[in-house]
């Protein structure tokens, strides 16, 4: 299955799963990713987001929906597919949405964003999601090509402050600003209320990925508020 930009058109409205661990977790395996994935769809995920060249490829196995694949290199700065090196090796592994930072900051390998997207897509058939962390991001990265844009970075670039929820404010500032690119919302969506909202607020899509494939921080939830 290639997904075009035509094809985004199905993912309107809709749920997107982030199945992610972190290492050294128990969960953290290529096939536990796939097998978590698979029991998303079967919840309604639309679409799956996950990370490692690995999980693309077994969750790509599992699932028949799109697959929205990232490498995460690092821990600060530019980490999420971080070079073009990276974005091809994920495209490669399977992924129909090649997910990669999207912010205006320097990248390792020195290439613009635009360099980016268009080596991406000179290379690949993979679409390009731009995960963005503000207003100015967003307008930038539709200027570089990108297929996607997203909010998974708000809060944590410097440019927004951190809200404990989604960033409605900033939804609503891109969507309304038509961009013509499809908004994803991603970042600290912990209920279904919060996914209605980020809808409302003009998301194309939502990305939920902690509150429902991240057991240890569900249940730390749990715990914190019966003995807070």
């Amino acid at each position: 299955m290639i997904l075009t930009p035509a094809g985004l058109e199905g993912l309107r409205s809709q749920l997107i799963v982030s199945c992610q661990a972190y290492p050294g977790e128990p969960m953290r395996d290529p096939r536990t990713t796939g097998q978590v994935a698979a029991s998303a769809v079967i919840g309604g995920a639309a679409a799956i987001r996950v990370q490692g060249l690995a999980d693309v490829q077994f969750t790509r196995t599992a699932v028949e929906v799109p697959v929205i694949g990232l490498w995460k290199d690092g821990h600060d700065g530019v980490f999420i597919t971080p070079t073009l090196r990276h974005a091809l090796a994920v495209a490669n592994a399977g992924a129909h949405v090649v997910a990669i930072d999207g912010t205006r900051r320097e990248r390792p390998d020195g290439l613009s964003l635009a360099e980016t997207v268009a080596g991406i897509h000179a290379e690949s058939q993979a679409l390009v999601m731009a995960d963005c962390g503000s207003f100015d991001d967003a307008v930038a990265a539709v200027e570089a090509g990108a297929d996607l844009i997203g909010t998974t970075l708000a809060g944590y670039t410097g440019e927004r402050t951190k809200t404990d929820g989604p960033d409605l404010e900033l939804l609503e500032r891109i969507a309304s600003a038509g961009l013509g690119k499809p908004l994803i919302a991603e970042g600290r969506i912990h209920t279904p209320a919060q996914a209605r909202l980020a809808l409302d607020a003009g998301a194309f899509a939502v990305v939920v990925g902690t509150a429902i494939t991240h057991p240890a921080s569900i249940t730390g939830w749990f715990k914190g508020a019966m003995h807070a």
